[in-house]
């Protein structure tokens, strides 16, 4: 009788593993706003101030992410690179950023502020590409730590230059 019991007793506590898992579904949306608003600048202009856009992408120093409404607040450092900026209605904008930050907060708002930032229509790869041959040969003739550090800046942001406009 008492191998009976502990047989049952066994059997209770084995079914969960026995029984098939639960069926998984999708997550449920995330609670918050529905839009972003989105503030872009440079000390010389100001591209968008608290326009509600769909999706910023942007290159950081931990790599590059598109950020939407509800995203996970964070602090990042801009890389040179490309922004490229999704209004409502789908259609890009792509602007090209030398260095600066980038704030998303809890409340769906989010910040660029950018050193520099110019549009893609203003710039030309021959002179992106001249530029960084110049940069180049800086670095190759820097002397010093503090030379060697600021052409390496200017090698880097001439690079990816050429890269967004390739």
């Amino acid at each position: 009788m008492a191998a009976m019991f502990g047989a049952r007793r066994l059997l209770r506590l084995a079914r969960p593993a026995l029984l098939p898992p639960p069926a998984r579904g999708y997550a449920e949306p995330a609670a918050g706003p529905a839009a972003m608003a989105f503030t872009f600048a440079s000390p010389t202009q100001v591209f968008y101030n608290g326009a509600n856009v769909k999706q910023v992408d942007v290159p950081t120093l931990t790599g590059s992410f598109g950020i939407l409404a509800s995203h996970v607040p964070t602090l990042q450092v801009l890389r040179p690179g490309v922004v490229t900026v999704y209004a409502e209605d789908g259609t890009a904008t792509k602007y090209f950023v030398s260095s600066g930050s980038v704030t998303v907060n809890a409340d769906s708002t989010v910040q660029v502020l950018a050193e520099e930032a110019v549009t893609m229509d203003m710039l030309d790869l021959a002179t992106a590409k001249s530029n960084l041959e110049k940069a180049v040969s800086e670095m190759a003739a820097a002397s010093d730590e503090a030379a060697k550090a600021e052409a390496q800046i200017k090698v880097e942001a001439n690079e990816a230059l050429v890269k967004a406009l390739e």
